[in-house]
């Protein structure tokens, strides 16, 4: 599903992927094209030896998944371990490692950096265009010695309302921790990120449904419920939260359940 605005078709770089593309917009409902630059389209899900990418049709903008380079690889390596602020949001500690749920997966960053950390993670991700971008950044990944292994064991993505699957999870496939990163106007100075923020509110819409997202999360998790939010926006609606943990740019939400109260 995509706003009204927006209209988008697959594209292959090179012959031999033309089948592949094929069946990639069958897959997403999506036409298929043969021009880069076919004016009928604003963005094009463009399938290239390299990796498949979100693009606009300007060319101002692409979006795609990788877990191997930048950034995030960058956090894996750097980031501070269990106790950046993100693991300590999660209740990491020695010989504790929850399982999660992260109810708006997105590009998958974070959800990486806490299976490399030892994490159990579910990725669940409503938008069909936004899973099949991290579909491929997970199979490119998974050819990756140092990866491979535990990404194939630590993350499993699911296409599907988060909502509608907590409803449906049994006592015993209840996560301990559930995680919302809900789509938000960041405020950063990076152009990339704005690029990428733009580009992905344009085909996926703002996430109007944060508040009626947290309360199931709240049903769902075991031990707690951890939302991320720019350092300065309002909390979600609801309750308030029992902790938070605070960066320069970026702020954990940490809302206790069942009697868990302490700071991990």
């Amino acid at each position: 599903m995509t706003p009204n605005d927006c209209s988008i078709a697959v594209v292959a770089t090179a012959l031999q992927l033309q089948e592949q593309a094929a069946l990639l917009a069958t897959r997403l409902l999506l036409p298929l094209t043969a021009e880069l630059a076919d004016s009928r389209f604003t963005h094009l899900l463009v399938l290239s030896p390299e990796h498949l990418a979100l693009q606009e049709q300007s060319g101002a903008a692409e979006v795609y998944v990788d877990f191997v380079a930048g950034n995030v690889s960058y956090r894996r390596r750097f980031g501070g371990g269990r106790r950046q602020l993100l693991g300590r949001a999660m209740g990491l500690k020695s010989g504790y490692r929850p399982t999660v749920l992260d109810s708006t997966a997105g590009l998958g960053r974070d959800a990486f950096v806490l299976a490399s950390l030892g994490c159990s993670v579910q990725l669940v991700e409503r938008s069909p265009i936004i899973g099949a971008l991290l579909q491929d950044g997970l199979k490119r990944a998974v050819t990756v010695s140092d990866l491979g292994a535990w990404i194939n064991t630590r993350m499993q993505l699911r296409i599907a309302d988060s909502h509608s699957l907590m409803a449906t999870l049994t006592d015993s496939e209840r996560p301990a921790v559930v995680y919302l990163d809900p789509m938000y106007p960041h405020r950063t100075k990076t152009a990339l990120v704005k690029k990428e923020m733009r580009l992905l509110q344009r085909i996926i819409g703002a996430d109007n449904d944060s508040a009626t997202l947290l309360q199931a999360a709240l049903s769902c998790a075991r031990r707690r419920v951890v939302v991320k939010r720019p350092r300065q926006a309002p909390s979600l609606t609801g309750p308030h939260p029992d902790v938070q943990y605070t960066g320069k740019t970026t702020r954990f939400d940490v809302y206790f359940r069942h009697g868990e109260n302490t700071d991990c």
